[in-house]
């Protein structure tokens, strides 16, 4: 039988369908009380006091932007190596996303390239009229593919450059990190930022289809992100219709309009309430893919490291190109010919055309990422994988390296 593996397919149950009737059929469909259901869930999962369900995870960067202070004309460090949203919410505010190259390892932010951008910074403007006499006040450290970086790095290289820090944790619900294994863990989230943003799209590790949180230990930063979320107003629409509540309302700041419904909230509480189980079946398909391609010469295998615990949101490979005959985008077209999904994280942002007509940044000001990039292809893995997909899929991997091995 003919096997087709997508890369992704959303696990959904019984239980978020009966959510989302039950939701209908209350007559409450916007922000109300799955919505805060949803928000005091997540919030005990990570160990947060505060979380904002908005709905994206760029809302929710936009949002803590705003909030921490970003001003027009300063700069936030971003990592080249990143989805649009991460670098777009600095441009929201008029700043500058000064572009960081990645680890070769983990394709994490290499905050050693950081210092180069910081020390460059001062001795002479980056490439682009728009980058002069920068202050750069924030950095925005993605987590990529749900392996978190080193948060003791990140808190001391903040410290040291008097930035605030925003974790891009999209890919990152439930991750965790420490700093050897004879320390406790800490979950993403659980203090690890100023804010930590997460992403529940459609493909992500639990999902509302679309939708966001922000999470956050300073009560004054939830309170002003929670005000701009919807309008800037002075009471939500659960506090205003609820019947708690007074009919009035003060506009306190010209807001947006980012709030997440309880229909949404209704699937990512029961989505919540599985994020566990989901992990562990990613992580195991993962262990997989680790002990089947290990010894496969045409490719490198994502990272993973005892002293973290992984989301999977993504299963990475880097082709080898000088063993092989074909190069990244064949080695694609040829998984898509054996029913195979896939896709690549990402096209780096300084090989975008805004970024290079915007800010004039070149390939080699990123060496790692500019050579990584062309040989990065992410595999299928999510929870309802069945076992015969993922033996496909290794069986076509095994297969294509073979045929075309040098």
């Amino acid at each position: 039988m003919k096997i087709q593996v997508p890369f992704f397919r959303a696990d959904l149950n019984a239980q978020e369908v009966e959510e989302v009737v039950a939701t209908l059929r209350s007559g409450w469909l916007t922000s109300g009380p799955r919505v805060r259901s949803f928000e005091q869930g997540f919030a005990a999962a990570v160990g947060a006091p505060n979380a904002i369900a908005v709905n994206s995870c760029t809302a929710a960067l936009h949002l803590a932007v705003e909030a921490l202070g970003l001003k027009p004309g300063q700069a936030v460090l971003v990592p080249t190596m990143t989805f649009a949203a991460t670098a777009e919410v600095v441009r929201y505010l008029g700043a500058i996303p000064v572009l960081v190259d990645c680890e070769p390892l983990t394709t994490n932010m290499d905050l050693n390239d950081a210092v180069r951008k910081l020390a460059q910074l001062k001795s002479e403007p980056l490439p682009g009229s728009l980058t002069e006499d920068l202050k750069v006040v924030g950095i925005i450290p993605v987590h990529v593919g749900g392996l978190m970086m080193n948060i003791e790095a990140v808190r001391k290289f903040s410290a040291a450059h008097g930035l605030w820090a925003i974790e891009d944790a999209a890919h990152a619900f439930p991750a965790a990190w420490r700093q050897t294994s004879v320390e406790p863990w800490q979950r993403c989230g659980e203090g690890t930022a100023a804010v930590t943003c997460f992403s529940f799209y459609a493909n992500k590790t639990i999902t509302t289809g679309e939708g966001g949180m922000a999470v956050t230990h300073d009560a004054d930063l939830a309170e002003r992100m929670r005000l701009m979320s919807l309008h800037g107003l002075s009471n939500d629409a659960w506090e205003r219709y609820s019947g708690g509540g007074s009919w009035d309302y003060r506009i306190m700041a010209p807001g947006y309009k980012y709030n997440l419904t309880d229909i949404a909230a209704g699937i990512g509480i029961h989505q919540l309430a599985r994020a566990d189980q989901m992990r562990r079946r990613r992580e195991d398909i993962a262990l997989r893919y680790l002990e089947e391609l290990g010894g496969v010469e045409e490719v490198e295998l994502p990272a993973n490291d005892v002293n973290r615990i992984h989301s999977w949101h993504l299963f990475p490979i880097r082709l080898r190109l000088e063993r092989l005959l074909i190069n990244r985008n064949e080695f694609i077209e040829k998984l898509k010919q054996s029913d195979v999904g896939c896709s690549v994280h990402w096209r780096p942002l300084h090989l975008h055309p805004y970024y290079q007509e915007t800010f004039h940044w070149r390939p080699e000001d990123f060496p790692v990422a500019t050579a990584l990039w062309e040989r990065l292809i992410s595999l299928p893995i999510f929870p309802g994988m069945r076992d015969n997909e993922l033996e496909h899929v290794i069986h076509t991997v095994r297969g294509l390296c073979a045929q075309y091995a040098r």
